[in-house]
């Protein structure tokens, strides 16, 4: 089952000609965009979710935290296997 997440804020943004989505200045405030933040944008279940690099590394950092063991790396794994492979030819 999904996680319920509380809505803190809905407001109305407009789609100009050029594509580009006008967000309202609460909501910029709110994620702390200033003009020219980059900004990450996820499609999922005919929704658009706006949020900050960071906070999508934040979440990403995480969920593999919470499904993968503290005393393992992942990156020491990877390294691992590519130095054995790289040995094979």
């Amino acid at each position: 089952m999904a996680k319920s997440r509380q809505v803190r804020h809905k407001e109305f943004g407009k789609v100009d000609a050029a594509g580009r989505v006008l967000i309202p200045a609460d909501a910029r405030r709110e994620l702390g965009l200033k003009p020219g933040a980059e900004v990450v944008l996820t499609v999922a279940e005919d929704e658009v979710r706006i949020t900050t690099p960071e906070l999508a590394l934040r979440r990403a950092q995480q969920l593999v935290g919470s499904v993968v063991p503290k005393a393992r790396s992942l990156s020491d794994e990877l390294i691992q296997e590519r130095r054995a492979e790289a040995r094979r030819g």
